[in-house]
């Protein structure tokens, strides 16, 4: 079910000078999807918080933490989706951040750790089938378990994008474009808010983290450089001034909060 890449660099085809990369769950959204089935129909809060404290602090891995949580999950996947579609709004400001991103040739990728059928269900409910059809998604994916299908119950489970500790290291897909020759490279932008993006933290020229979450607490015991951020109007609008030359990637990553 996930979309087949066929290049590490596909973002590259349009030749832009920008590529802003995104986490999806809290920070294209309002509310984190994942974190919404789990703690409404399975585990709970508080167990949830508790093994992503875990996670943040080294204690455990992502992949092996959030694998038992959705484990819990067992209402089928479609009842899911259902509920998600009800309850998930987009980020008051990414809409006009995303057309103005496409106007400008700055190419939007998603890095999730979420699983695909969930963003793109979402997205097209949110933003429209268009829009999505266009939009590269790379995340992780949905398998039926053993004698099961998606719709059973409990029929379900995640299907990791790779064999890292994160089921998928976004590191990897941003890696390619950082590499690059200086005068093929782009400026690299990433926005997320959570442990799933703890290995995407350190790879882009500018970071956004969002305010209040656990990617700040990350970039601030490891000293990573960001900027935080409330919704996609505040990302759109210092893009826009480092776009017009009103300032610089390395100055806004040195004013930090």
């Amino acid at each position: 079910m996930t979309t087949a890449i066929q290049s590490p660099t596909l973002a590259l085809k349009t030749d832009p000078k920008f590529i802003f990369f995104t986490d999806f769950d809290g920070t294209v959204t309002q509310q984190d999807s994942n974190d919404f089935m789990i703690e409404n129909f399975g585990i709970g809060p508080a167990r949830r918080k508790d093994m992503f404290q875990d996670v943040l602090f080294g204690r455990r891995t992502f992949r092996d933490a959030f694998k038992e949580m959705l484990d819990g999950v067992t209402l089928p996947l479609n009842k899911c989706i259902e509920a998600l579609l009800q309850n998930i709004a987009l980020d008051e400001g990414f809409k006009e951040f995303y057309t103005w991103a496409r106007e400008n040739n700055i190419p939007v990728v998603v890095l999730s750790g979420g699983m695909e059928p969930i963003i793109r269900a979402l997205l097209a409910h949110l933003i429209g089938e268009d829009e999505v059809k266009t939009l590269p998604i790379l995340s992780n994916d949905v398998a039926p378990r053993p004698g099961k299908s998606l719709e059973d119950e409990g029929g379900w489970e995640i299907a990791y994008r790779d064999d890292s500790s994160f089921g998928h290291d976004k590191a990897l897909a941003i890696r390619p474009y950082a590499t690059l020759p200086d005068d093929r490279r782009p400026t690299l932008f990433y926005a997320g808010d959570g442990v799933s993006d703890l290995s995407a933290a350190k790879e882009t020229d500018l970071l956004f983290a969002k305010s209040g979450h656990d990617l700040v607490t990350y970039c601030e015991n490891e000293k990573v450089p960001f900027k935080t951020f409330e919704n996609f109007s505040e990302i759109l609008g210092v893009l826009k001034d480092i776009i017009a030359g009103k300032t610089s990637v390395k100055d806004v990553a040195a004013g930090g909060a």
